[in-house]
């Protein structure tokens, strides 16, 4: 059965780097120089990056304080024909940002959509933890008051390595809710991932909270933390 005929506009995400620079792939900066218009979450903090690969593409906003009002527009860019480019502050869109919005949005109205791959904070610092890396769960990043306490008590139950994004003035909150609701785990914390500070701290979920009630969170993290199916490494 043959599916509806493509519109002509077309979308492509582009992931970008999450902190060096210099992980801006050929592909991605090629993509971006050859789109029509750029949308950015934030147009002055990609301004940094495309001056640096000397990328001279109209961009205009896109993200959580306007995607519902800037989303038609956008959709009436594509039916013109526009080669449209979407890229986040850091990492892939559509992975814990608006853009997950547009794109549903495009592919149901039948536009063409691709992706170029790129850096990934989660896949890094799943990597980086040291836990099991063959069955994980992202949750993203957990709910700031309603449906919070019911999503930690899913992951008590959660066979697979958990991760989480979270944020520096909610880490320590957030260490605290997992210890009481997952026990003192294993866990990795990942903090500024690329970028000159980058630090991968592993330990129990205790040792952490410990450690950045001492030292205050700066920067965005990453909790990698063990599923209730992880066995401890004997270590003689």
């Amino acid at each position: 059965m043959v599916g509806p005929e493509r519109k002509q506009g077309e979308l492509i995400l582009v992931a970008t780097p999450i902190g060096n620079l210099g992980d801006m792939s050929a592909r991605a900066t090629q993509e971006l120089a050859q789109s029509d218009l750029i949308l950015c979450e934030d147009t002055r903090h990609s301004a940094t990056l495309l001056r640096e690969y000397e990328v001279r593409v109209p961009t205009t906003s896109y993200g959580s304080h306007n995607l519902r009002a800037k989303t038609p527009w956008v959709l009436e860019q594509l039916r013109l024909g526009k080669r449209l480019a979407l890229i986040c502050d850091a990492g892939m869109p559509g992975i814990s940002d608006p853009g997950a919005v547009l794109l549903r949005s495009a592919l149901d109205e039948n536009f063409s959509v691709q992706a170029v791959p790129g850096p990934s904070a989660l896949i890094l610092a799943l990597v980086l933890s040291g836990l099991p890396t063959n069955r994980f769960a992202f949750d993203g990043f957990l709910p700031h008051k309603k449906g919070r306490k019911t999503r930690l008590k899913e992951l008590a139950y959660e066979p697979r390595t958990i991760v989480l994004y979270e944020s520096p003035h909610r880490l320590v909150k957030t260490l605290g809710e997992l210890h009481e609701h997952l026990g003192d785990r294993f866990a990795a914390v990942a903090r500024e991932l690329t970028k000159i500070y980058e630090e991968i701290r592993r330990g129990r979920l205790s040792e952490h909270i410990e450690y950045f009630t001492a030292t205050p969170p700066r920067g965005e993290f990453v909790l990698v933390v063990a599923g209730t199916d992880y066995r401890e490494p004997n270590v003689e």
